[in-house]
């Protein structure tokens, strides 16, 4: 039977008789005892319950598998040992293994509503069935004959989160294949699905209802409401902010010159935006940023000010660090994200396990005695970490000088990039890794083993830093440290950089929303302004102010997941520039003898033939910028047919 309908049928099926899940366990709120099924809908404290199982199904990234799997773009490239994974299966161009790669959070695999294990939560396997349970609580909620007993506000509260849901698991399937058949009724378990399949545009249009209804009906913080009190987390709850996030996104990504110009090879079209779609999602942005800069919502950007960035120890007096949004360590399993984060699910709270063999493969922390499946910034892609005047790396006035190309980066290069010299085990190291004391990423060294070391002469240091190695424990690696791994699916830094894309798709650089004191280059520099980098040269314009924007979108939300849909989407997947990912190959100058390291800064470190080569080209046609349907659903689903080319 193939998902969508089996998904339909048991929902169905829970909906005819079966108790409710209790849901004390998701967001920790009041506990709530099952319900018969003619309760369920009755009043708020049970239809909360029922709304928690679809929070309860929100995937982990980091934790759905013990090899997290969320950038398969230009970005990263794994050891060879992960090859049967999503990203190299992508780099192969088998889009057929989203479906089946377990590690991969999007995938079809090992789905369970109501488990508290978080390998049982996949993106795919929960998607329609979560539909179906927005579409049974909407019709119930907004049923004339229903009775139910609670306030207007609580009722909105429902229908708002009901409305959010069902809007943002279709749009979670359009990133992947475009138009889908968009379910917003209740459908008949009995009957198989016949619902045609939209358009992208036609498939936005409908999300762009749900979001916008879900803003509606919603307040910005559950805090200042009368039942939001009497509640548990509310910084995990769908608000406003959080439904206008995905209302200016989604116009965004239908605004794009993908889903405006359809599939294509060239590039040409990469500038070509719907400038009316483009114009809506900044009015949805322009609306939180308003909020954001009035100081009139919960949100705000997380700080970048650190004793140690590299060892992401943050200075005296922060209370949420920039490295904080993606791992907390030592403070109780928190939650990562802190204000900035917008969109998150619960999450069990730290697994020493969990995070000894999921987020330490992303870092590659080759010290830590994991098995060899890292994940290894590509040298293209870390190009686009450029210079901390603000100016990128080709440009004639950056002062970048690739004898010396660790010399005055962007400040979240030393954040996120682990790069040649620098210190890499702060303690002492055994003799067994003695050589590993200060990295040794230089063509031939000590850390360049293709097989279990960097592939590419960097390692990732942005989840986790460096210091989670055996030696110095990091507090990240003992099981007291209690440390807790999540990827926010949304975050305030988003939001700027998608308003920059936007009104500068209008108005280049002064483009601005009319509900929004800033214009495109003011968000992006707000960006700038707080980890400390110049702002954007205001001699760029055009389209050479576009890539400006996409460089910074490149950078602050860099290995989070954006990369392909952001190639994809401006209609760059294919084309040679974003195709190839590449090593960085030179040689030492000055640390031929690693006593250099001790006592200089490895900034400032001499380097000769400084240059790229290609480990792996993507062979991309057009039929790639969509993933496959599953063959099952376009068997049966009638009006579901398959993405060209699969």
């Amino acid at each position: 039977m193939n998902k969508i309908f089996k998904y339909f049928a048991v929902a169905g099926a829970l909906f005819a008789g079966v108790s409710m899940t209790s849901c004390q366990d998701y967001l920790d709120k009041e506990p709530s005892s099952d319900v018969s099924a003619d309760l369920a809908f009755k009043n708020f404290r049970n239809m909360q319950g029922y709304v928690e199982e679809i929070y309860n199904c929100i995937p982990n990234m980091t934790q759905c598998g013990w090899c997290p799997e969320f950038n398969f773009g230009d970005d990263l490239i794994q050891n060879p040992q992960a090859d049967g994974h999503i990203n190299h299966q992508v780099d192969l161009g088998n889009f057929w293994a989203w479906a089946t790669v377990s590690e991969f959070w999007f995938s079809n695999t090992t789905a369970n509503p109501t488990s508290q294990d978080a390998h049982s939560h996949h993106f795919y396997g929960h998607a329609w069935y979560c539909i179906a349970k927005c579409n049974k609580g909407i019709s119930e909620l907004e049923n004339p004959n229903h009775e139910f007993n609670g306030t207007q506000e609580e009722k909105n509260l429902l229908l708002g989160q009901l409305y959010f849901f069902r809007g943002w698991w279709h749009f979670g399937m359009m990133q992947f294949f475009g138009g889908i058949p968009y379910i917003d009724e209740v459908l008949d378990p009995a009957v198989t699905p016949t619902n045609v399949r939209l358009s992208y545009q036609e498939c936005a249009e409908k999300a762009a209802a749900d979001f916008q209804k879900a803003a509606d009906l919603l307040p910005v913080n559950w805090d200042d409401t009368t039942t939001g009190k009497n509640s548990g987390d509310n910084s995990l709850r769908i608000n406003k902010i959080t439904a206008l996030s995905y209302l200016g996104k989604n116009y965004l990504w239908a605004a794009s010159p993908l889903m405006k110009n359809g599939a294509q090879k060239g590039g040409r079209l990469t500038y070509d935006y719907n400038t009316e779609l483009a114009g809506k999602a900044a009015s949805a942005f322009g609306q939180i940023i308003d909020l954001v800069e009035k100081g009139a919502c919960q949100y705000k950007l997380n700080d970048f000010d650190y004793k140690d960035v590299a060892a992401h120890e943050k200075s005296a007096n922060v209370d949420y660090s920039y490295s904080e949004l993606w791992l907390t360590s030592g403070r109780s399993g928190l939650q990562p994200g802190g204000p900035e984060a917008i969109m998150r699910g619960p999450s069990k709270g730290w697994s020493y396990t969990y995070y000894r063999w999921g987020m330490t493969f992303v870092a590659n922390v080759i010290s830590d005695g994991c098995d060899n499946i890292g994940h290894c910034p590509t040298a293209n892609y870390v190009k686009n970490y450029g210079m901390a005047n603000g100016l990128p790396l080709d440009d004639p006035e950056s002062g970048y000088d690739p004898e010396r190309p660790y010399k005055d980066r962007d400040p979240r290069f030393y954040h996120d990039i682990v790069y040649d010299g620098m210190e890499y085990i702060k303690g002492n190291p055994q003799a067994a890794h003695a050589n590993m004391k200060y990295a040794g990423l230089a063509t031939g060294g000590s850390m360049r083993a293709v097989e279990n070391a960097s592939r590419t002469g960097y390692f990732l240091n942005k989840f986790v830093a460096h210091i989670a190695n055996q030696y110095d424990g990091g507090s990240y690696m003992s099981g007291g440290a209690t440390p807790h791994s999540y990827m926010p699916y949304m975050r305030l830094a988003d939001i700027y950089v998608m308003y920059a894309e936007a009104t500068a798709a209008i108005g280049g650089p002064t483009g601005k929303s009319s509900n929004c004191s800033l214009t495109s280059i003011d968000a992006l520099n707000v960006l700038r302004d707080r980890c400390g980098a110049g702002h954007v040269s205001t001699k760029y314009t055009g389209n050479a102010y576009m890539d400006e924007v996409r460089r910074e979108r490149a950078v602050e939300l860099s290995f989070e997941g954006h990369r392909f849909f952001d190639l994809q989407r401006w209609l760059l997947l294919t084309e040679p520039e974003y195709a190839s990912k590449t090593s960085q190959e030179f040689i030492r100058v000055d640390g031929a003898d690693e006593s250099f390291y001790a006592n200089n800064d490895p900034r400032e470190a001499r380097v000769a033939e400084f240059r790229e080569e290609v480990i792996i080209t993507r062979n991309y046609d057009t039929k790639h910028y969509w993933f496959p349907v599953l063959r099952d659903d376009t068997y049966i689903v009638d009006g579901f047919e398959q993405n060209p080319g699969w």
